[in-house]
């Protein structure tokens, strides 16, 4: 069985996600966690970018036991000096170099033409593989590249020395069918079976996650991601998302993950807490709602047998909240189950009625507490 790499770029490219800045001493509490989770590649920054980023970078650099630390750099010499500058102490380290390759941003953004983007490719890695042996080399923009000129820059890549390929699809456009024809077609067109195949999903068309997952059928060995799915605009593939589907997915998928997942709970709250970002209630694996039922059906279900309706173990991922909520479609079940939680034995009290003004008061107050469910069962003792 395949195992597939965790690379999470939470503090670069979620950084990037409007209004989530980090402090250093944030960033090096979340890259600690991180390493603990055993994920394999920890982007830490972009240290040309400003001071702030590459002093984390350094200082991240210093304390990773288990994941290589890499920072993000331009093709450009000044920007890989600087991104070995920062990561030169860490135990495992990469350097991570990107260059557009699309018709649009090589016109619009950089204004160079195909020859000159090849030989920054060429030299740009060239002078990275002096300092590193560890080279990522991401196509920025890959999927709306044309598909021979991406197998050129691929080799061209290659042979410089590059031992990582990232396929970003930068603007998130792909659907996972066309992104599956696109890494098919370079790997069939091009060297790279020679080096480690990653892939960048963003989530502009919310397909970010399948997309990545799709992408595992065409041997790739390297998913980038996020904590929450922070990041530009709408956003990164979800690390929580990626781990809980190759988990329960193992057998099917062929492939597994380094990853203890134990500890992804807390390190969402991390993030959330940091970048006072929020994350939607019904999102997957880390939302607020991801294990609770409210349905009597689904309460009676759950309380029989949690496999009724949870195909995640919520203990796996670092949930240890009960997944039972009091409101206005609960049944008795739930309702008795909540009783005995809270050390009242159901048979000397009305059930009945507990039940009629318990959801008499959500309709008013939309949530019960509680010291408002003690009340209530307080005041229908039996006779």
């Amino acid at each position: 069985m395949k195992t597939i790499k965790i690379l999470d770029t939470t503090l670069r490219d979620g950084e990037q996600s409007p209004g989530c800045y980090m402090t250093v001493e944030e960033k090096i509490a979340i890259a600690k966690k991180l390493d603990e989770m055993r994920v394999d590649v920890i982007e830490a920054g972009f240290a040309i970018s400003n001071q702030k980023d590459k002093k984390a970078i350094e200082e991240i650099s210093k304390i990773c036991e288990y994941s290589i630390v890499t920072s993000l750099a331009r093709c450009k010499k000044e920007d890989i000096k600087e991104a070995y500058d920062a990561i030169k102490l860490a135990k495992k380290k990469r350097i991570h170099i990107f260059l557009a390759t699309s018709e649009i941003h090589m016109k619009y953004k950089l204004k160079k033409s195909r020859e000159e983007i090849k030989q920054m490719v060429k030299e740009g890695i060239s002078y990275a593989k002096s300092l590193c042996d560890d080279i990522e080399f991401s196509l920025e923009d890959a999927t709306r590249t044309e598909k021979d000129f991406a197998c050129e820059i691929i080799n061209i890549a290659i042979n410089s020395g590059v031992t990582t390929i990232n396929i970003p699809d930068t603007v998130g456009c792909m659907l996972p069918n066309e992104y599956k024809d696109f890494v098919n077609y370079l790997k069939n067109n091009s060297n790279l079976d020679q080096v480690n195949i990653s892939i960048h999903c963003h989530n502009d068309l919310g397909m970010a996650t399948a997309n990545a997952i799709t992408a595992l059928e065409c041997g790739i060995d390297q998913i980038e991601c996020t904590i929450n799915g922070i990041g530009e605009r709408a956003g990164n593939t979800a690390l929580e998302e990626i781990i809980a589907i190759i988990k329960t997915k193992e057998q099917e998928l062929n492939v597994r993950t380094n990853i203890d997942s134990t500890k992804i709970k807390e390190i969402s709250s991390m993030v959330v807490e940091f970048t006072h970002s929020k994350v939607q209630h019904n999102k997957a694996v880390v939302g607020k709602n991801a294990f609770l039922h409210e349905a009597g059906i689904h309460q009676q279900g759950v309380l029989a047998k949690r496999d009724t309706y949870e195909i995640l173990n919520p203990k796996d991922y670092g949930i240890n909240s009960n997944n039972i909520m009091i409101g206005i479609h609960s049944g008795k079940s739930a309702i008795i189950n909540k009783m005995e939680e809270l050390h009242y034995n159901s048979k000397q009290y009305d059930i009945e009625k507990i039940i009629h003004e318990i959801k008499e008061f959500i309709e008013i107050h939309k949530r019960i507490m509680d010291k408002d469910f003690k009340k209530i069962i307080e005041m229908n003792i039996k006779a």
